[in-house]
């Protein structure tokens, strides 16, 4: 008897959530998993604590890259661009976008389970990724609530709201687990609310603490805004999470906000246990140009001026690049990595001195970068190797305007931009020199940054392709135009084979070196 095709695709869908419920979290995913990262897992967001999206993997090489070919592909079959990166564990790949999550198998790609979220009226503007802890994973959502799901099969074992979506709040960024604290920040600058980050229990979703970057509701002075919207990082030693917070509010209306405007535009430290800042730094005092400083807080341990140091690296949306030292905050270097014009320089604390020629203004003023700044949301990555810290930058420039009729509320101006040019770029962190620059093909680029301890560096271009690098000098190695990339990649090995996973579209694309054939007639 012959079976058929749909006879086959069902016995699929009905094995493969038994065979991984049975499996794969036999152990679970613990907070050791989380601190030391296997080979075959990409665990959290920015693949370890540190945020430096670096691989220690070295099977594919400046030698053989060449030679990837696509090992499988995974189809959403949604119309909304996968911004998310994956996270993989115990063989499991998870991807979302708003409102939808996926668990496939990341060997094949063949989908186990897929969670839809209820409609609802948040703000579906793209969504970072999920977090996986023992055996569960947590979404956040567009209308600011945080699920749990049963990692095996997609259940829903809680719900919990986050902020009031109808005051202006939206959430798109991936959770980071902290031991029990799954630390969520919030996202939204169109309406003047505080901005804050939240921990809440991994496993009854019940708040612990509540970090505020502004006064909370109800206090009186100071500037509102500064959310968190991208995923920080964490120092298990110090015990401290890391994390950038966006513009302040009005964005452009900065006159009824005076001073430097705390701790917007910032990144902070703070106690995980407690949610109590131990320091912070502005990368962007009294921001008048939509500038957040979320982009990730890079940690590295090495030598900087011949001293040891814990450093924290941050190529910043204004243009500027610092090297901080992250158990006091205190500046150790502050440079320019794209074009700047709108400040007066930097102050004795490495920050820079905000310049009130260039704030909006009702004839319009030339700035760069642009509103959508010199790097954004998309991830850089750090090789230890060659001591750079790779990210996608622009050299941009817009007219900013002060509109008066448009108020004191949220954007409160307007802006136009006039000229951009993307490029790949390798800041030297020990002297913030540009060791070598990588031109993207156009104005924006929407990949982060992967590199490998085999010299590889993966990303996208703005001209619908997929590329590795040689980390070393930039040289091109490999391309695939697959589309528009909309994420940053990861890697993993898993049975001796390793992976690149890159998103394009609604589509993942899971890219590997060929398999040897066991076979010897076959390799003749």
């Amino acid at each position: 008897m012959k079976l058929g095709r749909n006879f086959f695709a069902l016995a699929v869908a009905l094995v493969l959530p038994a065979v991984f419920s049975g499996r794969a979290f036999a152990q679970g995913l613990d907070a050791n998993a989380l601190l030391k990262p296997t080979p075959d897992s990409w665990p959290i967001y920015h693949g370890d604590y540190s945020g430096q999206r670096h691989s220690r993997l070295t099977q594919i090489t400046p030698a053989n890259v060449g030679g990837l070919t696509l090992a499988w592909a995974f189809q959403t079959g949604q119309a909304t661009q996968i911004k998310s990166s994956p996270i993989v564990a115990n063989g499991i790949l998870y991807v979302s976008i708003p409102d939808h999550l996926w668990a496939v198998d990341a060997r094949t790609g063949a989908q186990i389970w897929h969670y839809t979220y209820p409609a609802n009226e948040g703000l579906h503007i793209g969504h970072r990724g999920v977090a996986v802890y023992k055996d569960s994973v947590y979404l956040t959502t567009p209308d600011d609530h945080l699920v749990c799901l049963d990692a095996r099969d997609g259940t829903v074992r809680w719900n919990v709201v986050l902020a009031d979506v109808k005051q202006g709040y939206w959430t798109s960024v991936a959770p980071l687990i902290v031991r029990d604290h799954v630390l969520v920040g919030v996202s939204g600058d169109f309406d003047n609310i505080p901005g804050m980050l939240k921990s809440l229990s991994a496993d009854t979703g019940e708040t612990q603490w509540t970090f505020y970057s502004t006064p909370p509701p109800g206090a009186s002075g100071g500037a509102t805004g500064g959310n968190m919207w991208i995923t920080g990082t964490y120092d298990p030693d110090l015990n401290l999470v890391f994390v950038g917070t966006g513009n302040p509010t009005p964005v452009l209306a900065a006159q009824t906000r005076p001073g430097d405007n705390p701790w917007t535009c910032s990144v902070v430290a703070l106690n995980p246990d407690t949610g109590k800042l131990v320091w912070g730094f502005q990368a962007t005092p009294h921001d008048t140009h939509d500038w957040d400083a979320v982009e990730i807080p890079v940690l590295v341990d090495a030598s900087f001026n011949g001293s040891p140091k814990k450093m924290l690296l941050q190529a910043s949306r204004n243009g500027y690049f610092f090297v901080l030292d992250r158990t006091t905050g205190k500046s150790l270097l502050t440079s320019t990595f794209a074009a700047v014009n709108w400040s007066k320089g930097v102050d004795k604390d490495g920050r820079p001195i905000h310049n009130p020629a260039k704030d909006p203004a009702r004839d319009g003023r030339l700035v760069a970068p642009d509103e959508g700044g010199a790097t954004n949301y998309r991830s850089p990555s750090f090789d230890s190797k060659t001591g750079l810290l790779i990210v996608s930058s622009r050299d941009a420039y817009g007219i900013y305007f002060s509109k008066p009729e448009h108020g004191t509320v949220g954007w409160a101006g307007a802006d136009y931009g006039v000229f951009g040019k993307a490029v790949l770029r390798a800041i030297d962190y020990q002297t913030g020199k540009i060791r070598w620059n990588h031109d993207l093909g156009g104005e924006g680029a929407a990949a982060g940054v992967l590199t490998t301890d085999s010299g590889v560096t993966f990303t996208g271009d703005s001209v619908r392709s997929v590329m590795a690098l040689r980390t070393s000098d930039g040289a091109t190695l490999w391309h695939s135009a697959i589309g528009f990339v909309g994420n940053a990649p990861i890697t993993y090995e898993l049975d001796g084979r390793q992976y690149v996973i890159v998103a394009s579209g609604g589509a993942l694309f899971a890219w590997a070196l060929p398999e040897k054939s066991s076979n010897p007639a076959k390799s003749q």
